[in-house]
């Protein structure tokens, strides 16, 4: 009598690629942040984990401020988040606000304040 061994019957399939992003469950691509973040050179060299964390980081950001642009778009009755109220919600917040003091998300002329920014910053060095 000829017993069967209880094998696993997909011991030979090919199982399929997981990106790094969906092992990490993570949205944000860190495939992406992988290739970007050694051309800003801000370190000589860097850890594997680097683009798992700042994905991370990232994306718990943007649900934060989108949480929060969805608070103002139901105060104002609409259902569908606009830049309008990212950037009230942006603003109401204090941390977020002093985040994002940058000029291109304020209603003025974009280039003068840019560099005036970069002027006083360079002659402050």
């Amino acid at each position: 009598m000829s017993r069967k061994r209880n094998l696993p019957q997909c011991s030979h399939r090919k199982k399929h690629a997981l990106s790094c992003s969906s092992r990490a469950e993570l949205q944000f691509p860190m495939s992406s942040l992988d290739c970007v973040l050694p051309e800003g050179q801000y370190a000589q060299r860097l850890s594997s984990y680097t683009p798992v964390f700042l994905a991370g980081v990232l994306e718990h950001l943007m649900a934060h401020i989108l949480e929060l642009a969805a608070r103002e778009a139901r105060s104002s009755r609409k259902v569908r988040i606009t830049p309008e109220h990212v950037q009230r919600a942006l603003n109401n917040n204090e941390t977020l606000s002093r985040l994002f003091q940058l000029p291109w998300l304020k209603n003025e002329d974009v280039g003068r304040t840019y560099f005036k920014i970069l002027r006083s910053t360079v002659t402050s060095l």
